[in-house]
C-alpha cells in the first residue's frame, strides 16, 4: 500500500508539473466562426437514444458541458458527416475512467479478463493517443500516459507491451499538435526503454520484428496464426515510427548520438521492409512466414508502411493502392475490408470470435486513411486521389450506424453493414479506432508540424462541399478555424478558402488547395 501511495503520487507530481508547462502557453478557448449552443442537439439526442448502462468519469449528465470545454468544433453540408463527428466525442468520453493514479481512458466499458489494472488495454493506445490529443485539456492523455508507464510502483504497468505499439510515434504526433516539448521529452526514456524491450525479445535473427495475430490484435487473419511468430508489415512499420520518433525527439533533447542512432535504425527497419515484405509481382507489403515465404494475401496492414511514410518515393510502391479502389481487393459496400475479397480464405474463419480474414474493422479503416492522407500529402502518385479520400471517409462514416443510429462497435459485415458482434454490450462505445483525427488531419487537411508554420491541405474535392467549418481548434496554443465558403455568403467572412488564427483572418485562397502560413505572430 505505501509503495502504491508513492508511485501515485509521482504520477500525481508529474501531472501536476507538465500542468503547469502548458498553463504558460496561450490558449484561448472560444470558437470564432460556429456557434457550440448550434450542435448541443446532437447531444440531446444521443443522450436520448440509449440507457447508459456504464457510466465512468463523465456521464451522460455532464457530457455537453464536457464537449462544450474540450472539442474543436465542425460544421458541413452533409449531416450524417456532422453527426458523427459529435457522436464520436460523446462517444470517446465514456471511455475516460478516472483511477487513484490518474485519468485512463478505456478501450472496452466492459470489464475484459485479459485487461490491465483499471480495464486498460494497450492495442488501440497509437488510436486514443492520436484522437485525445485534439481536446483542449491536456490533463486526460497527459495522466493516461503516466499511469501506463509509470502507474506500476513507477513503472510500467504490467501489460503495457501485451500488444504491438507505435505509442513512441504517436506521443511525437501529438507533440507536433501541441507543441508541448517538455511533456514529451520528460517521457523520453520510458518510450525508448520500450523499444529496447520490444528489440530484446521480438527480433527475428535477420533483424526483421516478428508478432502473433492476437499480440497484434488482429486475430485469425488469412495470413497469420496465435502463436505463429512471422514477419508482418504491423510491427515492422511501428518500430520504424517509433525508432524515427525517439531519432527526432532525442534531437530536440540535444542528444545527437542517440539521434543518429535512432535514425540508422529506422533507415535499417525501412530497407528490411523494403526488401523483405514487398511482394514484387503483386505489389503490395505481405506478411513474411517463418519459412521465408511471404504469405500471397493482400491486407489491410500492407497499407500500414505509409502511416509512418515508411516507403521511398519514386519506387513506384504507391501501386499498391490501387487495390482500395477494386472490388476484388478491399473496397466494399460498408468499407474497407481486412483481407483482399478476391482470396480464397476471405471471411474463411467463421463469425464473432474477433475475425481479421476480411470483415470491416474500424481499427484498421483508420490505419488506412492515415496512411492513405499521407500518400495524397507527401508521395508524387495517380492512383489515388482526393475523390477517393472523399468516398472512402464517406463508407466510413456510413458504416457507423447500428438499427438507424450512431453507432461504433468492434467490427462489421462487409456487404450489409451488420455489426457482427450484434447487440452484445462490450462492443458499444468501442474505442479502438480514429475519426475525428480523420477529419482534422486529413478531411480538413490540417498538417502538424514542428514549428508555427501551419500546413492546411483539405482532401475534399473542391465540388463536393459548397462550405465547411473546422472552428476551436487548439494547434499549438492556438486556436485555428479552416473555413471553405464557395460564395461567401454562408459564414460572411469572405470567399473562398480561409484559415483563421485567434480570431483573426491569416490566410485565404479562391479554391481549395495547399495553404502554407506562418501563425508564430498571432
Amino acid at each position: 500500500m505505501k509503495k502504491q501511495l508513492v508511485a501515485s503520487l509521482l504520477i500525481g507530481f508529474t501531472v501536476i508539473s507538465f500542468a503547469s508547462c502548458q498553463a504558460k502557453i496561450k490558449t484561448p478557448k472560444s470558437a470564432n466562426i460556429l456557434k457550440a449552443k448550434d450542435f448541443k442537439h446532437y447531444v440531446d439526442y444521443f443522450n436520448r437514444m440509449e440507457d447508459e448502462p456504464i457510466v465512468q468519469a463523465i456521464p451522460n449528465a455532464e457530457s455537453w458541458d464536457w464537449m462544450q470545454a474540450n472539442i474543436p468544433l465542425f460544421s458541413c453540408p452533409q449531416d450524417n458527416f456532422e453527426e458523427m463527428w459529435y457522436f464520436r466525442w460523446w462517444s470517446l468520453r465514456k471511455g475516460i475512467r478516472e483511477t487513484p493514479l490518474g485519468f485512463v481512458i478505456n478501450e472496452f466499458l466492459v470489464e475484459r479478463s485479459y485487461a490491465d489494472q483499471y480495464n486498460m488495454i494497450s492495442c488501440a493506445l497509437g488510436h486514443h493517443i492520436y484522437e485525445t490529443r485534439w481536446l483542449h485539456d491536456s490533463k486526460y492523455l497527459d495522466q493516461y500516459l503516466h499511469v501506463w508507464f509509470r502507474g506500476n510502483e513507477g513503472a510500467p504497468m504490467k501489460r503495457l507491451r501485451s500488444f504491438s505499439s507505435w505509442t513512441a510515434y504517436a506521443v511525437y504526433n501529438r507533440y507536433l499538435a501541441d507543441g508541448n516539448k517538455e511533456y514529451m521529452l520528460d517521457l523520453l526514456p520510458d518510450l525508448e526503454k520500450e523499444y529496447r524491450d520490444w528489440e530484446g525479445d521480438h527480433r527475428l535473427p535477420d533483424g526483421m520484428y516478428w508478432q502473433g495475430d492476437v499480440q497484434d490484435g488482429m486475430e485469425e487473419s488469412v495470413s497469420g496464426g496465435r502463436r505463429i511468430k512471422n514477419a508482418r508489415p504491423t510491427i515492422n512499420s511501428y518500430m520504424y515510427g517509433n525508432a524515427l520518433a525517439l531519432s527526432k525527439m532525442f534531437s530536440l533533447s540535444g542528444e545527437t548520438a542517440k539521434a543518429a542512432l535512432f535514425a540508422a535504425k529506422a533507415d535499417t527497419i525501412k530497407k528490411m521492409v523494403q526488401d523483405n515484405l514487398w511482394h514484387p509481382e503483386r505489389k503490395f507489403f505481405e506478411t513474411r512466414w517463418v519459412n521465408g515465404q511471404l504469405a500471397q494475401a493482400r491486407e489491410a496492414i500492407g497499407y500500414i508502411p505509409w502511416y509512418f511514410n515508411l516507403p521511398d518515393l519514386g519506387k513506384n510502391y504507391e501501386e499498391a493502392w490501387l487495390q482500395v479502389k477494386d472490388p476484388e481487393g478491399f473496397l466494399a459496400p460498408y468499407g474497407l475490408t481486412t483481407a483482399e475479397r478476391r482470396h480464397p480464405e476471405f471471411r474463411t474463419r467463421g463469425v464473432g470470435q474477433c475475425e481479421w480474414d476480411g470483415a470491416v474493422w474500424p481499427f484498421a479503416s483508420s490505419q488506412t486513411m492515415t496512411a492513405m492522407a499521407n500518400v495524397l500529402n507527401n508521395y508524387e502518385q495517380n492512383y489515388v486521389d482526393k475523390a477517393t479520400y472523399y468516398e472512402l471517409m464517406n463508407l466510413y462514416v456510413e458504416s457507423q450506424y447500428h438499427r438507424g443510429r450512431p453507432y461504433i462497435g468492434e467490427y462489421l459485415d462487409e456487404v450489409t453493414g451488420y455489426w457482427l458482434k450484434g447487440d452484445q454490450l462490450r462492443s458499444r462505445y468501442y474505442n479502438h479506432s480514429t475519426f475525428a483525427d480523420l477529419i482534422i488531419t486529413g478531411l480538413m487537411g490540417l498538417r502538424p508540424g514542428e514549428d508555427n508554420i501551419l500546413v492546411v491541405n483539405p482532401l475534399i474535392p473542391q465540388e463536393q462541399w459548397d462550405w465547411f467549418c473546422l472552428d476551436n481548434l487548439m494547434y499549438h496554443g492556438k486556436n485555428i478555424a479552416v473555413v471553405w465558403d464557395k460564395s461567401g455568403k454562408k459564414f460572411n467572412k469572405g470567399q473562398g478558402l480561409l484559415i483563421f488564427c485567434n480570431g483573426k483572418k491569416v490566410a485565404q485562397k479562391p479554391t481549395i488547395e495547399k495553404i502554407t502560413v506562418d501563425i508564430s505572430p498571432y
